[in-house]
């Protein structure tokens, strides 16, 4: 028998009324800021990105905590985690009152944002009591505390009127400390928590508790939860100050108005438990989705104005939505909100009984983690773009996308239980009676490759080359499209002060570092990405990802009044760019023989390397003109009196990458066989070599990617009589060219070697920048980089033909259980694994590099600090490579003088480099 069949009507009843007022108190804390925050505004004089990310705060400690709070829950007992949450709460929320700066206020929201994350507490609690097939309807009805909002709209204007939003703030504290306390007085410990006291068992473990989260299901749910939650949460913050500054009526309407849609949103989310207990959450959730797209286009529409060349003249007529239809929108689409809300937790309790708090509180941390986001998000576009609507635009999109992938989703599970080839059906239905499956099979050409043998002879002639050369060409103009748009910040924030944006040099090498770090972070991910989902979707995702930020600096540059945090923000996204290389390069090892790999690579990398020199020429010609006539916005004035069309050196990037993504989708495969787990690939993290590697590629890569994040702005501070733009390009392109052309060096001569004197010379090419810049020259100064350039190229070489090396020679030490042939195969893994994530650590060579330069300058006015310690560091690679690889006794030594054998090294990663 278990803990749920012996609890009682009463103690349901009692569990569930009690977690539901509690919420209902939470959330009316939680979402404050709706309307205090518009007094606060006024005050501080806010601007809408401020705005957004002040409501947004108390979101994201509420979506942060929810994870936690719901495994301490089950380990735990809601009867005291659901109490200690609110006082902590409660306090934060009193102290706001005191606040008297943004700032200060910033850091009480972190505070008053733990009663979000009250919602896992109570999940976690409520479900305990219930068993699986009314779970739907209890967790729906506890969701309905989310008319707490509403209670704030309702309420929060009369009372701020009379006593200030400081009083709003002191009376919601009060309220939620009482009810803390008659919670943990009148509420019981949940039955299995109870069962686990008497028994003395101990409480199952965090690390077993997230075991679930690797399934995709769970990530699934969470981004419909992102929807119909976290847009929930942001347009309850959002709506009070788009009604008053949209349609001109005062708070106290404004928040009524806005009530309507929180008690639409929550109200019917019981009904919505109901509904999936009865229909199925499947259903349920296709009716949010469509009902939600028609509602979110007629929302996103703004007011038009129309001329039309009739042929009696022009006609002319506009459509805007006034006030009530806009209310009645916005009702009808939080009602479907609410039904998506209870079917999506329909589903946690029945898949994952055992992990409720876990999968509940992630699922419930992205959710409310969308509430954090997207008011900032509204808040960035409507800055950008100048118009209002454009919050509905996002929603829009982010509906569309979750409705394919949902469907997608179902469309494949159902394909597979029902064991039907596809490709065997007609394409539709009418062709039924004239289809041969024989003859029209192959019309129909298969995107998932369950057979791949690179390795066979008459496979590899007939069939695999042809398809691995043709998923190669896609490649290689996508992540040359990455690396042109990671690094594009290089060249437009060399430009910034001279159109108005009056930034000090720390603060413009901050923007010229950032996407070197996003970049950096994101490979790590990237690195495992493609054996996870497939080669063709993830490139096609990551791909169609740069248009976010090609699209966000072309707008960006063009208002001069865009806060620095937006141009933060879109540093950042440009990361996208950097990840790429990671997921690129692993995908295309999969498509090449042994004998090809290392040709393929190179061209993948080496073209894709490119992409930093194609832009540094590239964007100097481009804003000079106007490319793209009305549609390219209007130019802005130097203060030179010239014209500068910045707003180019996005948009440029923007027909061929959506041209490049269009290829990845419909012209790339994914190898059925080449997926693999994310614990599978993690061996390389035991490995010593795979970090003392990091070190050595930080030192190649690392200075390539970093000087062509930084040069064109240090060369522009240090050089301002020079027209830098034109030359900087040369750097990049040497290096990339270096590393295709002198593989062959370290193939004849053994990758430790080489790589020790590359970081010799690097040193050498240090210590002639410092010289030259003393001097005032710019042609030696220039010369000098080049120089390094070229030794870059030279050591990314080197050191990716090391890894194999280094694999085949430790493999067999570390694993002498495998047989011969297994511990090749694992050797190749594993180099074909640190190899990835070696780009990864390199790649923050983007982010120290440049933020040196402009810490050093803003600290002493010269860069030479910076210099001095990128001598000592290529020092320290040097001394590294000599000592564990290339010495006498080093791993390396006799195997590269041939008085060692070695395995053949294979051609997985010879001269690829990022």
């Amino acid at each position: 028998m278990s803990p749920q069949d012996q609890v009682t009507s009463a103690e349901q009843n009692r569990a569930l009324g009690l977690s539901t007022f509690a919420f209902t108190i939470c959330f009316a804390v939680w979402t404050i800021f709706a309307i205090i925050g518009i007094e606060i505004k006024a005050e501080l004089g806010l601007n809408d990105t401020q705005f957004g990310l002040l409501v947004g705060t108390p979101i994201l400690t509420g979506s942060l905590t929810r994870l936690l709070l719901g495994v301490w829950t089950d380990q735990r007992g809601g009867r005291i985690v659901f109490p200690l949450t609110m006082l902590a709460s409660a306090a934060s929320t009193f102290l706001l009152s005191y606040a008297d700066n943004y700032y200060v206020m910033l850091l009480a929201a972190l505070g008053l944002g733990l009663a979000g994350g009250g919602f896992a507490v109570g999940v976690a609690y409520v479900s305990k009591f219930y068993p699986q097939e009314r779970q739907g309807a209890a967790l729906g009805f506890f969701g309905m505390g989310n008319v707490g909002a509403a209670v704030t709209k309702f309420l929060a204007p009369w009372l701020m009127v009379a006593v200030g939003w400081q009083g709003v703030a002191q009376v919601w504290a009060a309220v939620l400390a009482v009810v803390a306390v008659l919670f943990y007085l009148f509420a019981k410990d949940d039955p299995e928590f109870a069962a686990r006291k008497i028994s003395g068992a101990k409480a199952r473990g965090l690390i077993e508790q997230l075991e679930p989260l690797k399934n995709e299901q769970v990530w699934r749910f969470s981004l419909y939860y992102f929807f119909v939650f976290g847009a929930f949460v942001a347009l309850a913050l959002w709506l009070p100050h788009y009604i008053v500054d949209l349609y001109g009526v005062d708070i106290k309407t404004a928040g009524m108005l806005a009530a309507s849609f929180s008690l639409s949103a929550s109200v019917f989310r019981a009904y919505g438990g109901i509904l999936s207990d009865k229909y199925g959450a499947r259903k349920i959730m296709y009716a949010t989705f469509g009902v939600s797209l028609v509602c979110l286009f007629m929302l996103s529409y703004p007011a038009t104005h129309y001329v039309i060349e009739g042929i009696r003249g022009p006609i002319t007529f506009s459509t805007s939505m006034s006030l009530v239809p806009f209310v009645i929108t916005v009702f009808v689409l939080g009602f479907f909100m609410s039904l998506g809300k209870a079917a999506v937790y329909k589903h946690i309790p029945v898949y994952y009984p055992q992990n409720v708090g876990s999968v509940g509180g992630l699922v419930g941390l992205v959710g409310g983690l969308g509430g954090f986001v997207l008011p900032i998000v509204f808040g960035a576009v409507s800055d950008l773009t100048g118009i209002w609507t454009s919050c509905f635009m996002v929603l829009f999109a982010l509906v569309a996308v979750a409705f394919v992938w949902m469907h997608l989703a179902i469309r494949q599970m159902e394909q597979k239980a029902s064991g039907i080839d596809v490709r065997s059906l007609p394409q539709f239905p009418e062709m039924a009676g004239i289809h041969d499956e024989t003859k029209h099979a192959a019309a129909q050409p298969d995107k998932v490759l369950a057979e791949w043998q690179p390795e066979d002879p008459d496979f590899w002639e007939n069939t695999g080359e042809r398809i691995a050369r043709r998923n190669l060409y896609i490649s290689i103009p996508a992540l040359l499209l990455a690396f042109s748009v990671w690094m594009v910040w290089s060249m437009v924030v060399a430009k910034l002060p001279s159109i108005g944006f009056a930034y000090t040099t720390d603060q413009l090498f901050w923007l010229a570092a950032l996407p070197g770090l996003s970049g950096a972070t994101l490979r790590i991910f990237y690195s495992f990405m493609v054996p996870i989902f497939g080669g063709r979707l993830w490139t096609t995702l990551s791909t169609a990802s740069l248009l976010i930020p090609a699209f966000g600096i072309g707008y960006a540059v063009q208002n001069p009044d865009t806060p620095y945090v937006i141009f933060l923000v879109l540093a950042l996204l440009c990361g996208f760019g950097g990840g790429n290389f990671a997921s690129s390069m692993s995908n295309i090892s999969f498509f090449f023989p042994k004998a090809q790999k290392g040709n393929a690579l190179a061209l993948n990398a080496g073209l894709g390397n490119l992409g930093v020199s194609v832009m540094q020429f590239a964007v100097p010609l481009v804003i000079v003109a106007s490319v793209f006539g009305a549609l390219g916005g209007a130019p802005q004035q130097t203060a030179e009196g010239g014209q500068l069309w910045l707003q180019n050196a996005g948009f440029i990037w923007v027909p061929f990458i959506i041209a490049s993504t269009l290829l990845a989708w419909f012209g790339m495969h994914d190898i059925a066989d080449a997926k693999a787990s994310f614990v599978e690939q993690s061996v390389i993290f035991q490995r010593k070599h795979n970090w003392l590697m990091c070190w050595l590629y930080t030192g190649t890569f690392g200075s390539f990617i970093g000087f062509s994040a930084g040069l064109p702005l240090l060369a522009k501070q240090e050089f301002p009589d020079v027209d830098v733009l034109k030359f900087v390009f040369l750097g990049p392109l040497v290096g990339a060219l270096s590393r295709a052309a002198t593989g062959w060096v370290s193939d004849r001569w053994g990758g430790a070697r080489v790589t020790f004197w590359v970081f010799v010379a690097m040193m050498l090419g240090v210590l002639g920048v410092i010289w030259f810049l003393q001097a005032g020259s710019w042609w030696g100064f220039l010369g000098m980089f080049i120089f390094m350039f070229f030794m870059t190229g030279v050591g990314n070489a080197s050191t990716f033909q090391m890894i194999p090396a280094i694999m085949r020679t430790e493999v067999p030490r570390l694993m002498p259980e495998l047989g011969v042939e297994a511990q090749r195969r694992q050797a190749e893994k594993e180099s074909a694994a640190i190899v990835g994530f070696t780009s990864a650590i390199a790649a923050y060579g983007a982010f120290f590099i440049p933020k040196s330069f402009g810490s050093a300058i803003a600290a002493t006015g010269s860069p030479m600090p910076a210099l001095w310690g990128f001598l000592i560091f290529y020092a320290s690679c040097a001394a590294l490579t000599w000592w564990a690889y290339s010495r006498r006794g080093g791993l390396l030594h006799d195997i590269e003088r041939g008085r060692a054998p070695a395995a053949p090294i294979p051609a997985t990663m010879k001269g690829a480099a990022a």
